[in-house]
C-alpha cells in the first residue's frame, strides 16, 4: 500500500476531504465536555467501509440473536421468579448489589413480555477469523443515529461501488423497530412515541436529534414531561398531550427522582408509577444496567445452556469476576496477560479506575494492582486480551494530495432491534470503531474514528424505506393539526429570538459607539453622555471604567476588550454563545444552514476579537470589520428564521422573543436620547436614527433634516418601517393574541390581556409628541416610552408563566 500512484492518492485524498466536508457541513459532532479546547468534536469517519461478507455475517446475526435472546430472559427472571439467584447460577451480588438493579422494577407486568428493544454487542475479531464478544450495551446503546450518518457520508463519497455492490440496506430494520413499538400501544399507527434525551451536553446529543428527525418521533428532555394519574404527558403550548412510549437515551437511574436519584433534573418524576401502571411503554425497560458488567459474561455461557438448552455460538471473552474465590486464586497467576475492568461503575456513573492492560505493567505496578484485587476483589474484573483485528484505513499526510493505507485495530458493534413479542432482528450492518495508532482501546473519547460497515448479502436488497405509503388525505390533514410544539421548543425557540435580537441591538450599538468615539462629533458632551449611559446599561462596558468624556481611549478600549467575553451578560460575545446554545437545543427543528451560520458567526468572532486583544492594540478598526462580520452573519441568521421554518407556534414564539426584546431596548435608547440631549445634537441624532436601522429610510423621506417631528414619525408612529416602535408594538400584540388561542385554558386569557396593555404609538398624535413642556421635557414621549418598556418586559414573564413552566400567571409583575 506503501506505492499507491501519485493519481490514486491524490483521488483517495480527494474523497477524503469531500467526506470529511460532509461531516462538517452536516454539522455532525461527538461532544467531550471534559476536553476544554474542543468540547464539540466534528465526528470522525474514515474513509473507507469495513465490508463483512456473507458467510461471516449469518455467524455475528446467529449469535447476536442468541444473545439477545438470552439477556432477555435473564431481565425476565430477575424481575420474576428470581430462579437464577436461587440457584446461584447467578451472584446476587452482581445483581442485586449492582446499583443499576431497580427493585421498584421487580415484579412489573411488560408489554409483550420484552424487556429488550435495542442490544448492542461491540465484537472482535480473533485471529482464527470468528467473532467472539467483549462487551453488550442495553441501558441506552449508542450509535443508531452514527451508523446511519456513516452510511450516508460514505455511500456518497463511494457511490457508484456502493450502487453496484450487494451491499445490504438499513430502513427496513429501523422500520421494524418502529412499527413493534406502535403495536405496543393502544393507540397504534397513531401513538405517540418521543425519544428521551439528557439534552445537548450529552456527548451524543447530535445523534439523538438526528434519530428523532429520522424516525419521526418528538424529541424531548425530561423536563417537556409530566406524569399526572399515572400517565405520561408532553408539555405543549395547547397543553398536555399524552405519550404513549419512550424511547430512551437518559440511563436508568436518572429516569425518575422521585423514586432513583434524587438529584437528577434527567428524568420525569412518576415516570416509574406510569410504567408499573402500564401506561407506557419504555424502551428499553429500566433495569437493565447489569447486564452491561463485564463480570456478567463469565456466566452467560452456563445460563444459556440453562436457558437456551444450547452453547452460546458467539463466544465471550474469557472472563473472571474476582469476588469468587476460587476465580480470583485461579486468574492472579496469570494476570500479566490479561486486561483488568471496573465491575461496574460508581453510583454517580464513573469508573473507579480506566481499564488495564496489565502486560504493560512494569513489576511493581502489577504487585500493586495484584494487592488491590485481593483487597477488593468484587469491585474487579479479569478478561482475556485479545489483540482486535485489522482493517485498512486512509491517513492523509500534512502536505495536500498525499497520503498512505494503513492498518487499524478495529471493534465493531452490531445492534438487535425487536420486531415483535420475544422476536428481534439484527441491523445488516453496524459501527466500526477504529483505535489510535498508539491504543488498542478504540474509543471516540480517546481520539478514536469510526467506520461505515457494509454487510454484502447473497440474496436480494431489502431497498424498503421507512416513508409511508397509507396516509390519506384526511389523515394527513389530521396529523397536521395534532402537530404541537413543546413547551421546552416553545422557550428555547423565544430566547433565540430574543437573543438574536440582542445580539443585532448590542453589536450595532457597540458600532455606533466606536464610530463616534472617532467621529466629527466626538467631543459633543451629549452624545458622550448618551453613548456612555447606553454601553453601561447593555452591559458593554463595567459601570467602574471612567466616561468617555473623561478618558476616551480608556473607555473605547474598555469596550473593545468586553466584546467576546463570553461571561459578561452584556457582551456581543455573551449574546453569540447563547443563541448558539439555544439552536443546540433546536437542532431538530432547524436547518443545516441556520445551524452552519449561527455556528460559524460565534467561532469567528472569538477568534478574531482574540487576536485583537492579543495584539494589544486594540484597534477600533478592527473591531468594526469583526462587528461588521457579525451583523451580516445575523442578518443571514434572522433571514433562514424568516424564509426556513415553519409557520406554526413555534415561530411565532420566535418572533414574539424578538419584538419583546427589540421594543424594550429601543424605546429605552430612545428615552435615554432625550434624557441626555444626544438627540439635539448633529451626532446623536444620526446614531439614534442608526441604531433604529432607519438611516437611509429617513434619508430617503427627510434628506439632510433632523427635525425632532421627523425623527419621531418615522421611529415612533409610523407603522409601516418595521424597526418603528408602532410597527414591533402592533406585531407583538398580533403575536400574543395568536400565542393566546394555542396555550390552554385558564392561561390564554392573561396572555391575551397582556397583549392589550402593549401600547399604540400609531394611535398617538403626533403632535403629543413634539411638543415639549414648560420644562423643555417630552412628558408624553417619555410616558409612552416607559409603557412601551414595561409592558415588553412584563409579556416576556406572561409568556414564560403561561407556556414554558405550565403555571399560573401572577396578576401583576414582579418585573423583568
Amino acid at each position: 500500500f506503501d506505492h499507491l500512484s501519485a493519481d490514486a492518492q491524490a483521488d483517495l485524498n480527494d474523497r477524503a476531504q469531500q467526506l470529511e466536508r460532509q461531516i462538517r457541513d452536516n454539522g455532525v459532532t461527538y461532544n467531550v465536555h471534559a476536553d476544554p479546547r474542543d468540547p464539540q468534536r466534528p465526528w470522525s469517519l474514515d474513509l473507507f467501509p469495513l465490508i463483512i461478507s456473507q458467510p461471516s455475517w449469518r455467524e455475528i446475526e446467529a449469535g447476536v440473536l442468541q444473545r439477545v435472546r438470552l439477556l432477555d430472559r435473564i431481565l425476565a427472571d430477575v424481575y420474576g421468579p428470581q430462579q437464577l439467584l436461587a440457584d446461584a447460577l447467578l451472584p446476587a451480588a452482581l445483581v442485586q448489589g449492582h446499583h443499576g438493579f431497580l427493585r421498584a422494577m421487580h415484579g412489573v407486568p411488560l408489554a409483550a413480555d420484552t424487556h429488550l428493544h435495542i442490544a448492542a454487542f461491540d465484537l472482535a475479531r480473533a485471529p482464527n477469523g470468528h467473532w467472539w464478544v467483549v462487551s453488550q450495551r442495553t441501558q441506552a446503546p449508542s450509535g443508531l443515529g452514527y451508523l446511519l450518518e456513516n452510511r450516508l457520508a460514505v455511500s456518497r463519497v463511494f457511490a457508484p461501488a456502493f450502487q453496484s455492490m450487494p451491499v445490504q440496506h438499513l430502513a427496513a430494520t429501523y422500520r421494524a423497530l418502529m412499527d413493534h413499538l406502535k403495536r405496543l400501544c393502544p393507540s397504534g399507527e397513531e401513538a405517540r412515541i418521543a425519544l428521551l434525551t439528557p439534552g445537548p451536553y450529552s456527548e451524543t446529543w447530535f445523534e439523538h436529534a438526528y434519530l428523532a428527525r429520522y424516525l419521526g418521533l418528538t424529541l424531548v428532555e425530561g423536563s417537556d414531561l409530566t406524569v399526572r394519574g399515572q400517565r405520561l404527558y408532553l408539555k405543549t403550548l395547547s397543553g398536555l398531550e399524552p405519550v404513549h412510549a419512550l424511547l430512551k437515551r437518559v440511563d436508568d437511574e436518572y429516569l425518575d427522582p422521585l423514586e432513583l436519584r434524587a438529584d437528577s433534573t434527567l428524568g420525569v418524576p412518576g415516570l416509574l408509577q406510569a410504567i408499573r401502571a402500564g401506561n407506557v411503554v419504555v424502551a428499553n425497560a429500566p433495569g437493565s444496567a447489569f447486564l452491561e458488567s463485564p463480570a456478567l459474561l463469565g456466566f452467560l455461557p452456563a445460563l444459556s445452556r440453562h436457558l437456551l438448552g444450547e452453547p452460546l455460538a458467539l463466544p465471550s471473552l474469557a472472563t473472571w469476576w474476582c469476588g469468587e474465590d476460587a476465580a480470583l486464586e485461579d486468574v492472579l497467576p496469570r494476570l500479566s496477560r490479561h486486561m483488568i475492568k471496573p465491575t461496574a461503575p460508581r453510583v454517580d456513573g464513573s469508573n473507579a479506575f480506566d481499564a488495564v492492560r496489565a502486560s504493560l505493567l512494569s513489576g511493581r505496578e502489577l504487585s500493586e494492582w495484584t494487592e488491590r484485587i485481593r483487597a477488593r476483589g468484587d469491585e474487579h474484573t479479569v478478561q482475556a486480551f485479545l489483540a482486535m483485528s485489522q482493517m485498512p484505513t486512509w491517513q492523509a499526510r500534512a502536505d495536500a494530495g498525499t497520503g498512505s493505507i494503513r492498518p487499524r485495530s478495529v471493534m465493531l458493534r452490531v445492534f438487535a432491534v425487536a420486531d415483535g413479542p420475544r422476536s428481534w432482528r439484527v441491523l445488516p450492518g453496524g459501527m466500526a470503531r477504529i483505535a489510535t495508532a498508539n491504543e488498542e482501546i478504540a474509543s471516540m473519547q480517546r481520539g478514536g474514528s469510526s467506520a461505515d460497515v457494509w454487510v454484502l448479502t447473497d440474496g436480494e436488497v431489502d431497498r424498503s424505506t421507512l416513508m409511508h405509503s397509507k396516509l390519506t388525505p384526511e389523515l394527513i390533514a389530521e396529523r397536521r393539526h395534532r402537530k404541537h410544539v413543546t413547551s421546552r421548543a416553545s422557550e428555547n425557540l423565544f430566547w433565540l429570538g430574543r437573543y438574536t435580537e440582542r445580539a443585532e441591538h448590542t453589536a450595532r450599538l457597540a458600532t455606533i459607539t466606536l464610530e463616534a468615539l472617532s467621529g466629527e462629533e466626538s467631543r459633543s458632551p451629549p452624545l458622550l453622555d448618551w453613548i456612555g449611559a447606553m454601553a453601561a446599561a447593555s452591559g458593554l462596558v463595567d459601570e467602574d471604567v471612567p466616561s468617555a468624556k473623561k478618558a476616551r481611549r480608556v473607555f473605547e478600549r474598555s469596550l473593545i476588550a468586553s466584546l467576546a467575553r463570553a461571561e459578561d451578560g452584556g457582551s456581543v460575545g455573551f449574546s453569540l454563545r447563547a443563541i448558539r446554545f439555544a439552536a443546540a437545543a433546536l437542532r431538530d427543528r432547524l436547518s443545516l444552514e441556520q445551524w452552519t451560520v449561527i455556528t460559524r458567526c460565534e467561532t469567528e468572532f472569538f477568534k478574531r476579537c482574540a487576536e485583537i486583544t492579543s495584539a494589544g492594540q486594540y484597534s477600533p478598526l478592527a473591531a468594526l470589520r469583526a462587528l461588521e462580520i457579525v451583523d451580516r452573519d445575523l442578518a443571514t441568521t434572522t433571514g433562514a428564521q424568516a424564509d426556513r421554518m415553519m409557520r406554526d407556534d413555534g415561530l411565532r414564539m420566535l418572533n414574539a422573543g424578538r419584538q419583546i426584546e427589540r421594543l424594550g431596548n429601543l424605546a429605552k435608547a430612545l428615552a435615554s436620547a432625550f434624557e441626555t440631549g444626544a438627540v439635539h445634537t448633529v451626532g446623536g441624532f444620526d446614531a439614534v436614527v442608526a441604531l433604529f436601522d432607519s438611516t437611509l429610510t429617513f434619508r430617503a423621506h427627510y434628506q439632510q433634516s433632523r427635525d425632532i417631528a421627523a425623527l419621531l414619525d418615522l421611529l415612533v408612529v409610523d407603522r409601516a418601517n418595521p424597526r418603528s416602535l408602532a410597527w414591533v408594538a402592533h406585531n407583538l400584540r398580533g403575536r400574543l393574541a395568536k400565542i393566546a388561542l394555542s396555550v390552554s385554558q385558564p392561561l390564554s386569557q392573561p396572555l391575551a390581556a397582556i397583549g392589550g396593555r402593549v401600547p399604540d404609538p400609531a394611535g398617538v398624535r403626533l403632535s403629543d409628541l413634539t411638543h415639549p413642556d414648560i420644562h423643555g421635557h417630552y412628558s408624553d414621549l417619555m410616558k409612552l416610552l416607559e409603557q412601551c418598556v414595561t409592558s415588553a418586559w412584563e409579556a416576556s414573564e406572561r409568556i414564560g408563566s403561561a407556556c414554558f413552566t405550565h403555571s399560573r400567571v401572577p396578576d401583576q409583575s414582579v418585573g423583568a
